[in-house]
C-alpha cells in the first residue's frame, strides 16, 4: 500500500544528515529542529501557529482540551472514519454525536448537521477523509450560527487546498478553530515514527495548546492546568523538516497516481472511481474505489495476484462496541453503512510506476470480466 524504503531513498542524504544533526548535537526534545519545522510548517500552511505534539490522536484531544468543554458537552463527527476521531470525544467524558457522510465523496454530510445540534453542542469536527476537504464553507457558516467551535481532522488532507465561493483560497487544517494532523509513517506527510501537529490563527488558543502539550506548565515545574506529555522529538522534526520541501512533489505524484487509475478504471462497470468536490483539491491519501458487488472478492483476487488493498473502514463507528451505549444502532447512518461494505482502497504512494499502475489496474479489469 505504501513503499516509505525507495521514498527514503531518494532523500536518504538530506534525511540521514537531519537524522545526524540532530545525534550530534544532543538536544532530543525540543531541539532546535523541532522549532524550525514548526515554523517552515507555518509557512507552508500560512497559518499563524503551529504546535507538534508527539501524534494525530493527541492533537485532537489537546484541541478539545484547550477548548474547554466540559464533560456532557456535545461534539458532532462522521461515524465513518478512524476511531481516534470518536475516542478523544468519549476520553474526555464528551459525547459524541454521528452525521451520516455524502455518499459520493465520504465526507460529513452538511445537510444533516444542523438536524444534530442540541443545547448541548459545542463542537464540530469535520474529517477531511481520504485527502480532500469537507465543505468547510458550509461548516463555519453552521458553527457561527449556533456558536460552535469547529476543529478539523487532517490527518489525511495536508497540503490541500480549498476554495471558497469568493475565490480566496486557504491549507487543509487552517479554516476552522483548530486544525489537528498525524505524522504518522504513511501520511502524505509522513515521519520514521509517531507525530503530530495543531495549527491556529487564534494566538490564545495557541498559547494554552503549547501550556497543554507540556504538562500544563509554562514554567519548569509550575503547573497552571491540566495537561498532558506531547512532543514531537527532534528527529522526528528534522525528518519532517526535510520531507516538508518535497510535500508538494509528494502531492504531484500521487495525482498523477490517481489519474493513471482514473483513466484505466472509469470504464467498468460496477466500480466508481473517487469523486472529486468542487471546493477541495485532492492530495490522495488513498484511492478508494466503491464496488458495487463483490468487494471481498476483488480484494482476495488482487490479494492472489500481489497487490494489496484496504478496506477502511469496515465497521462504521455508531456500531462499534465501544459506542453502541451511545444509543445508536444498525441502520441509523446507511451511507455509512453502506460505504463500510463497499469501499476498497488501492495503493497509493509516491513510488508507483506506470508499470505498477498498469499491474493494478489490469488484475482489476480482469477481476470484472
Amino acid at each position: 500500500m505504501v513503499d516509505l524504503h525507495n521514498q527514503y531513498l531518494k532523500i536518504k542524504s538530506e534525511t540521514d544528515a537531519a537524522i545526524q544533526d540532530v545525534l550530534d548535537q544532543g538536544y532530543y526534545i525540543n531541539g532546535a529542529p523541532v522549532h524550525k519545522f514548526s515554523e517552515n510548517l507555518a509557512t507552508y500552511l500560512n497559518v499563524a501557529h503551529v504546535i507538534p505534539c508527539a501524534n494525530g490522536t493527541d492533537a485532537l484531544q489537546i484541541a478539545l482540551m484547550a477548548l474547554e468543554l466540559q464533560p456532557g458537552d456535545e461534539v458532532i463527527t462522521s461515524p465513518f472514519t478512524f476511531v481516534a476521531t470518536a475516542e478523544v470525544i468519549a476520553l474526555l467524558k464528551l459525547k459524541p454525536v454521528f452525521v451520516d457522510i455524502d455518499p459520493d465523496t465520504y465526507l460529513i454530510d452538511v445537510n444533516k448537521i444542523e438536524a444534530a445540534i442540541t443545547p448541548r453542542t459545542r463542537c464540530i469536527i469535520p474529517v477531511h477523509l481520504f485527502g480532500q476537504i469537507a465543505n468547510m464553507e458550509k461548516i463555519n457558516e453552521i458553527a457561527q450560527r449556533h456558536n460552535l467551535y469547529v476543529v478539523e481532522d487532517n490527518a489525511q488532507a495536508i497540503g490541500a487546498d480549498y476554495t471558497f465561493a469568493n475565490g480566496n483560497q486557504v491549507k487543509a487544517g487552517t479554516i476552522g478553530h483548530i486544525g489537528c494532523t498525524s505524522f504518522y509513517p504513511s501520511k502524505n506527510l509522513g515521519c520514521y515514527g509517531d507525530g503530530g501537529a495543531l495549527m491556529t490563527n487564534d494566538g490564545k488558543l495557541a498559547e494554552k495548546i503549547k501550556v497543554i502539550c507540556n504538562h500544563g506548565s509554562k514554567q519548569k515545574y509550575y503547573h497552571e492546568e491540566i495537561g498532558v506529555n506531547s512532543r514531537l522529538d527532534s528527529i522526528q522534526a528534522g525528518i519532517l523538516d526535510i520531507k516538508l520541501k518535497h510535500l508538494d512533489q509528494y502531492i504531484t505524484e500521487r495525482q498523477r497516481a490517481a489519474e493513471y487509475y482514473d483513466r484505466h478504471l472509469s470504464d467498468i462497470d460496477g466500480i466508481q472511481i473517487p469523486v472529486r468536490t468542487k471546493h477541495s483539491t485532492h492530495v490522495f491519501h488513498q484511492y478508494t474505489l466503491f464496488v458495487d458487488k463483490d468487494r471481498d472478492r476483488l480484494k482476495d483476487s488482487l490479494q492472489e495476484s500481489g497487490i494489496p488493498s484496504m478496506v477502511y473502514y469496515p465497521v462504521p463507528l455508531h456500531v462499534q462496541a465501544a459506542y453502541t451505549g451511545d444509543g445508536y444502532k444498525a441502520g441509523d447512518f446507511p451511507h455509512s453503512e453502506k460505504a463500510a461494505r463497499h469501499v476498497l482502497s488501492l495503493p497509493m504512494h509516491t513510488e508507483l510506476s506506470d508499470e505498477m499502475l498498469g499491474y493494478i489496474c489490469t488484475k482489476i479489469r480482469e477481476a470484472f470480466i
